[in-house]
């Protein structure tokens, strides 16, 4: 491809990308396909000799769109949120065009410390504790996702439990990590990555609002050391996946500190509802976490992939992470005075993921993001209160901001069937999960283009569908 076919192709896939984002509502929400149905379509051989842009594109019409579930459909009530924007797309774009490794300081300065001024804009945006900026012993990262962040602090806290010899000798210590029954399976797949294991992993009783109980972990974490284990990582939610749970992270944090337990507090979705100040007492507490992740890239308009990671002490994670071959070596990093992103996290290669950031922040501005937030929050509760006046449905868990919990009164088999024949139709689409046992259908309001009467259109499917209580 010439520059010139580049510029003609660049032109009209951005046509195509608009066009698609501003008609993605004429779609239904999930493909009509069947398992094999879009390997199909493509030849069984690679090509022998190159194709035009246009066939290229006529076949994102003709294979990929068919075959996709529509994330950004305003009707897509499923999962989580994963939003896009189009000055996040700008800045996925230049960062592709520009084509750079971001793994050091020195291969590329402005990679760096774009990324080190964006965590402490979001740290002040959000209103995090001092302790997380970088002007002091801590400091953010951009991680591709919760997952990567999740095991990041595992390997830290490993670190700091073992005095670096789980890395130097494989010892771990009988270590022992604690999180609620609601929270995350990353937990549980970072530990065992870490060589921890699942048997390590211990599930605390939550309340009735499914948030982790602290006198439960109290006496787990006494029971462990009664036993000789080691205790030394919790994790707590902060909008758990299942139900939106928020783990009460200041009572959590005061044990943690007690009993010398590295705390983690994961908000991959909730923690960006801290860009509306009425919603910070989410994050109370926070001051005594020692790492902290939320993701743009759910509820934020920033387009898939980017989790904020800060820690309030940079030196255990650093400790963890950091191997310096000769041909990483930099006289930049040797005196002290820059950031090597490469160990902060997993990969040495590294996106320059920043630019999404910046991009958003300046083109669309915090406040469009907070109304967006704002509106969903309110058609949330417009929804809490439809359930609570129909007497075919019950609330499974307590609202909370962006979420949903409901499930039919008849029971599980009601449910489950309500969820299948609601998302059968195209219409919307919802996500099950089980809670206290019991099947729940998950009602989540976060598509950037979501408006009242796509909500109000979703909850009409699911009347319509509902058999009598």
């Amino acid at each position: 491809m010439t520059p010139e076919e580049f510029r003609a192709a660049g032109h009209q896939l951005i046509d195509w990308i608009a066009g698609y984002l501003e008609g993605v509502e004429q779609f239904p929400v999930t493909a009509p396909v069947q398992p094999g149905d879009i390997a199909a379509l493509l030849p069984t051989h690679p090509p022998t000799a190159t194709d035009g842009w246009d066939a290229v594109q006529a076949d994102l019409d003709r294979v990929v769109v068919p075959g996709l579930t529509h994330w950004q459909h305003p009707s897509f009530f499923a999962y989580f949120p994963s939003n896009t924007s189009y000055s996040s797309i700008l800045g996925e774009l230049a960062a592709a065009g520009l084509g750079v490794n971001g793994m050091l300081w020195a291969t590329s300065p402005a990679a760096t410390e774009i990324e080190t001024v964006m965590l402490d804009w979001m740290a002040e945006l959000l209103g995090l504790p001092e302790r997380f900026r970088s002007t002091g012993t801590g400091g953010g990262v951009i991680q591709a996702t919760a997952s990567e962040a999740t095991l990041s602090a595992v390997l830290a806290a490993r670190e700091r439990a073992t005095g670096g010899a789980g890395n130097r000798t494989g010892t771990l210590g009988n270590l022992v990590a604690y999180s609620s029954a609601q929270a995350h399976s990353s937990i549980e797949k970072g530990l065992r990555i870490a060589g921890i294991g699942s048997e390590n992993l211990r599930l605390i009783p939550t309340d009735e609002a499914f948030a982790l109980r602290p006198d439960a972990l109290a006496a787990a974490i006494a029971a462990d050391r009664a036993a000789g284990r080691v205790p030394f990582l919790v994790v707590a939610a902060v909008g758990s996946t299942s139900s939106m749970a928020v783990d009460p992270v200041a009572a959590i944090g005061a044990i943690c500190r007690s009993e010398g337990l590295w705390l983690h507090v994961d908000a991959a979705m909730a923690g960006i509802a801290a860009l509306c100040p009425e919603h910070r007492a989410l994050l109370d507490g926070l001051e005594l976490a020692d790492s902290f992740c939320t993701n743009p890239h759910k509820w934020m308009t920033i387009n898939f992939d980017c989790d904020l990671f800060w820690v309030a002490d940079r030196a255990p994670l650093i400790g963890a992470l950091s191997i310096l071959p000769e041909y990483l070596r930099t006289a930049a990093a040797e005196t002290g005075a820059v950031i090597d992103y490469r160990d902060w996290g997993i990969p040495l290669g590294r996106k320059f993921r920043a630019l999404k950031l910046w991009f958003t922040l300046r083109l669309d501005g915090v406040a469009s993001i907070q109304a967006m937030i704002r509106r969903h929050v309110e058609l949330t509760d417009w929804v809490a209160a439809q359930v609570a006046a129909d007497e075919r449905f019950e609330l499974a868990a307590p609202p909370c901001l962006n979420l949903v919990c409901l499930r039919h009164v008849a029971g599980d088999a009601a449910t489950d069937a309500l969820i299948n024949d609601a998302n059968a139709t195209g219409e919307a689409l919802f996500t099950r999960t089980v809670l206290d046992g019991r099947s729940v259908l998950r009602f989540v309001v976060g598509a950037r283009t979501t408006e009242a009467r796509h909500v109000e259109a979703g909850w009409a499917l699911l009347g319509r569908l509902a058999p009598p209580a």
